[in-house]
């Protein structure tokens, strides 16, 4: 096998020098230049297996450079080297794609270590896709559909975690934003990629089932155990366990949780032997686990366990300029499916669908495009294809203000007043005064809010709301 190639972008002449000598002792071929401009013409004409990166060089920026690279070869690990080291530097340069940053002055041995490890992930990659085949292609990263901003940061994470070591991964974000697409691109993009990936709802299996699902269980450690099981985490090693809905774990669970997350060992229900097992925990949540800490709801030891490497999926309102990417996404999808010849939205049909509020965000437009692909009889969508709930201008817009106006109904008004106002004094009671309307409940309340219901529960746990809570802080009626 031929030795790989490394290519060292560095104006230090004996950063350069150590380095070239180091590598070429480990068997690497290296090509060592001083500049930005003979780097990339380089990697253009070399096909480098690796690129070792100064962040500061005479003639560009390191981490400009770092961008460029990444678009002409996405495939190609960057590792980022610099004597100014700083957290806002590092952070950058990951969500750039960097596989990882090293700081000057380093130690030779620690980067070698750095070195192989960004190798063997590129040739895990390399190889995991033709010996996975068609079972990966449904979750590589062109699945995570979007080029707004905060999409493409959200990708840079992912991908970083994907060929990262990181065992413990937190996925935040309100229902259908898309987080076990988000955790099983993490799996089948990593080292983990053929090792098996176990998705687990916490809310949907009783407390005592819960645990023995997780953990197995030993012959007679309860009434209907005839003989031993080993728990998913067991027969998950060396892949990954995707816990959905971790804000709902009871509280039980969680503390044999935390232990198993700090010593990598479990115990089986009614068993006196600790087990070693080696996974990737990436858990997820619609709640806010920090409010829920406040509450009491959840360990707050665990919270930070889980926290290391959080990332949160942006709702969709707050990206709507991705909406005709997933759009024309699903709509090919469900032309496969329903075998049917949708070409497009009419654009009329699209303005509307972007002025929406969509509280239901990425499923909820994926359910529509099949409902109106079902619905539909020419060669594209239109406004008729759509359903009702889009029309109403007070629908797109959660209810309030001018669209409550052009739907032929009164405004609110809130006057400013010369002292301002709280808004979020303003939110409580509105919540408020839906949850007393509706006999507290919740879902009839959400849907007076155009909202959610997640999104009405994260309100309601955000105010500490209860039935028959007090009033003196409302905002008065106008």
């Amino acid at each position: 096998m031929a030795p790989h190639l490394i290519v060292i972008i560095e104006d230090d002449d004996g950063v350069r020098s150590a380095l070239t000598k180091g590598l070429e002792r480990n068997g690497y071929k290296v090509r060592a230049v001083d500049s930005a401009a003979d780097g990339l013409k380089t990697i253009r004409g070399r096909s480098p297996d690796l690129v070792l990166l100064d962040w500061r060089l005479p003639d560009a920026d390191g981490l400009e450079l770092l961008e460029r690279i990444r678009r002409r070869r996405p495939d190609l690990p960057v590792i980022m080297m610099t004597g100014f080291s700083n957290v806002e530097t590092a952070v950058r340069a990951m969500h750039l794609g960097a596989y990882d940053y090293v700081s000057k002055p380093f130690d030779l041995d620690q980067m070698m270590l750095v070195v192989r490890k960004a190798l063997d992930a590129r040739r895990v990659r390399s190889e995991v896709q033709p010996a996975a085949g068609r079972a990966l292609d449904p979750f590589g990263f062109d699945r995570v559909v979007g080029e707004s901003p905060l999409m493409l940061e959200a990708k840079h994470v992912l991908r970083r975690l994907a060929e990262s070591d990181a065992r413990t991964i937190l996925l935040q974000g309100e229902s259908g934003t898309g987080k076990d697409l988000a955790a099983k691109v993490i799996h089948y993009n990593s080292r983990q990629a053929e090792r098996p990936f176990m998705n687990i709802t916490c809310t949907a299996l009783p407390e005592a089932l819960l645990e023995s699902e997780l953990f197995g269980h030993e012959k007679g450690a309860f009434t209907d155990a005839r003989q031993q099981k080993r728990g998913l985490f067991e027969l998950a090693g060396g892949g990954t366990i995707f816990l959905d809905e971790i804000g709902d774990m009871p509280a039980s669970l969680q503390a044999k949780l935390l232990r198993f997350l700090d010593e990598k060992t479990l115990r089986r229900v009614g068993g006196t032997r600790d087990i070693r097992v080696d996974v990737r925990i990436i858990a997820a949540t619609n709640r806010v686990l920090r409010a829920l800490v406040e509450q009491g709801e959840f360990r707050e030891d665990l919270f930070y366990r889980l926290n290391v490497f959080p990332v949160t999926l942006p709702p969709l309102r707050e990206r709507k300029e991705d909406i005709p990417l997933l759009a024309d996404c699903f709509i090919k999808q469900y032309n496969r499916e329903l075998h049917k010849d949708v070409k497009g939205i009419e654009k009329v049909a699209l303005n509307v669908m972007q002025a929406y509020h969509w509280p239901g965000n990425v499923r909820e437009l994926r359910n529509l495009i099949e409902r109106a692909m079902l619905m539909a009889r020419g060669g594209y969508l239109t406004l008729a294809d759509l359903p009702m709930e889009l029309k109403k201008p007070a629908a797109a817009a959660g209810g309030g203000g001018e669209s409550a106006a052009a739907a032929g109904e009164p405004a609110p008004r809130r006057d400013l007043g010369p002292e301002g106002l709280d808004i979020r004094q303003v939110e409580r009671s509105l919540v408020l005064q839906a949850l007393r309307q509706t006999g507290w409940n919740q879902s009839k309340a959400a849907a007076l809010l155009h909202i959610s219901r997640d999104q009405l529960r994260y309100r309601i746990q955000k105010y500490g709301l209860k039935d028959g809570a007090a009033g003196p802080g409302e905002w008065p009626a106008p």
